[in-house]
């Protein structure tokens, strides 16, 4: 199932029509869906589109040799084999003199692994021939560490900034609930805090069946698809996950700050391991979103980034025991349950988040936004804080079963005045986002007042 990628297939298109020389490198997280957008892109274009599968350098120069001789000259070549990564090179530059031809290399940190000159030869080729001719090579992998390393070497290698790097992130919230529209609006979001935005985690959903029973059958279930998936994900990345494992269960249950983690870990070097994790896009770390000098700032807190990582490490791991012996049920009903509406908040507020980036984006706000982030000090928070250039707005999300009322906006009033002495130009308003709505008398306040907006749960899903 193929689903939105607008913007990626529309600077892919822009590429190709430019007719010109190009070098595109795509690089994300296993199974977010590189190989779906690439052949979505090559439909109705004449390409060769080569899956580099774990092998050794010459049984991927000889199946790379056979697809394309499968392509440009027929079954007649299929088995003549080029015997140098140059003489590949040169073949898909010469069939790109006379029209065009995207050439895409699939899981090309697998080519790189077993031929590590690939590389450099490229980059000899692209200056000398290839630059000239009607080539859009692509270059797509999952090893994030290694497609790093692969574009610095092409960017210092090759002149003129003519390397075109895209990361490919998880889905938002508005395209993952595709995959689910017939849940219900609270489900959607409880979903979503489960899977998250990565596609084949969303396309194993079945939707015939209630979020719980998706959550066994293909989460707490040995031998389901998401069972071990957190283990590969950092087993393909990292030589040793064991320090990694223990950090990511200490962020996910609640240990955020450094020293938190150090302490849960009994890991001194903590930070050592949470750059790398940082590196690979699987954690990130966010200060107030006041903060002049973030990089400097002591009271950053590290968050799991991906929903079913946050998951995973939340639920599946610490009862390991009792998964191993088929107590999927039991983890469920005791462990998850009910606590599912309070993991789903943190969901709930990047949903939030999104939205008022596209209300920006769209001109539905009565301003510009700069950035929005988030606000906190020892001892309150503020959810969100949308900030403009001469006006901010301040919001909370609740995920509660209970409406919101004026005591909530009197705290925020409240947290305002706080947060006033480190934006004393700004104007600021009031907003509230609520799962369950709003009392007839913050309604009220709501209406007589210019600064106050509320945010009901199906208007905040609508987008």
């Amino acid at each position: 199932m193929f689903v939105n990628r607008l913007s990626e297939l529309a600077l892919l298109n822009s590429l190709y029509r430019s007719g010109k020389a190009g070098l595109f490198v795509l690089s994300g997280r296993q199974r977010v869906g590189k190989t779906e957008l690439l052949s979505e892109f090559c439909k109705d274009k004449k390409s060769i589109f080569f899956l580099c599968e774990l092998g050794s350098e010459i049984s991927l120069r000889t199946s790379l040799s056979s697809a394309i001789n499968q392509v440009l000259f027929g079954s007649d070549r299929i088995h003549a084999i080029f015997y140098t990564w140059e003489d590949v090179f040169q073949a898909l530059g010469k069939a790109a003199e006379g029209e065009r031809l995207i050439v895409v290399l699939d899981e090309f940190s697998n080519l790189v692994s077993a031929h590590p000159a690939t590389v450099p030869t490229l980059v000899t080729m692209w200056n000398q021939t290839l630059h000239n001719s009607n080539l859009l090579l692509i270059l797509s992998g999952s090893e994030i560490g290694i497609m790093e390393r692969i574009v610095q070497q092409l960017q210092i290698g090759i002149p003129g900034n003519r390397i075109n790097h895209h990361f490919l992130e998880p889905f938002l919230f508005k395209q993952a609930r595709l995959f689910y529209p017939d849940y219900e609006e609270q489900e959607q979001v409880r979903t979503f805090s489960v899977y998250g935005g990565v596609s084949s985690y969303l396309a194993i959903i079945n939707q015939h069946l209630s979020l719980k029973e998706n959550i066994l059958n293909t989460i707490l279930n040995r031998g389901s698809f998401l069972y071990d998936e957190a283990r590969f994900i950092l087993q393909q990345e990292l030589r040793e996950p064991r320090q990694y494992f223990a950090i990511l269960q200490a962020i996910a249950t609640g240990n955020m700050r450094l020293n938190e983690i150090k302490q849960a870990t009994g890991m001194d070097g903590a930070h050592v391991y949470l750059d790398a994790l940082q590196k690979l896009h699987l954690i990130e770390r966010i200060v107030p979103v006041t903060e002049s000098q973030p990089e400097k700032s002591r009271r950053g807190l590290y968050h799991i980034k991906d929903h079913y990582l946050h998951f995973w490490f939340r639920f599946v791991l610490p009862h390991r025991s009792l998964l191993e012996r088929g107590a999927g049920q039991l983890v469920l009903e005791k462990q998850i349950l009910p606590e599912i509406d309070h993991f789903s908040a943190i969901a709930f507020e990047e949903i939030c988040q999104q939205y008022f980036w596209d209300m920006g984006i769209t001109g539905r706000l009565p301003f510009s936004p700069q950035t929005i982030g988030k606000w906190w000090d020892n001892h309150n928070k503020i959810d969100l804080v949308i900030l403009g250039d001469q006006m901010v707005e301040l919001v909370d999300c609740k995920w509660s079963n209970l409406a919101l009322g004026s005591n909530d906006l009197m705290d925020l009033e409240r947290k305002a005045e706080l947060v006033r002495k480190d934006l004393p130009e700004h104007e600021i308003q009031f907003g509230l986002c609520s799962r369950s709505g709003f009392t007839r008398q913050l309604v009220e306040i709501a209406h007589q007042r210019n600064d106050v907006s509320l945010f009901p749960l199906p208007m905040i899903l609508k987008g």
